[in-house]
């Protein structure tokens, strides 16, 4: 990427700001498993498909926010 394509960041997220997102990321997460058992119940294959993708995104989330927090453990959130 050049320096002519690069996206501008502001670098102003506080630790808080961070924690917060996690908070909400694994949030989100637990609904969308809870979904996903709710869709197995109802053998709603479309409904566990997304669910089932929605959290394994969000387990992406997690581990960067955690990397990025520098919890013990996550060395590398590509891994």
């Amino acid at each position: 990427m050049s320096s002519d394509t690069t996206a501008r960041r502001s670098y102003d997220r506080s630790w808080e700001e961070i924690e917060e997102m996690l908070q909400r990321a694994e949030s989100k997460r637990q609904e969308w498993k809870s979904w996903f058992e709710e869709c197995r119940k109802n053998e709603d294959r479309d409904g566990m498909k997304e669910a089932a993708r929605n959290h394994k995104a969000l387990d992406g989330v997690v581990k960067t926010l955690k990397w990025t927090l520098g919890e013990e453990g996550i060395s590398n959130p590509l891994d």
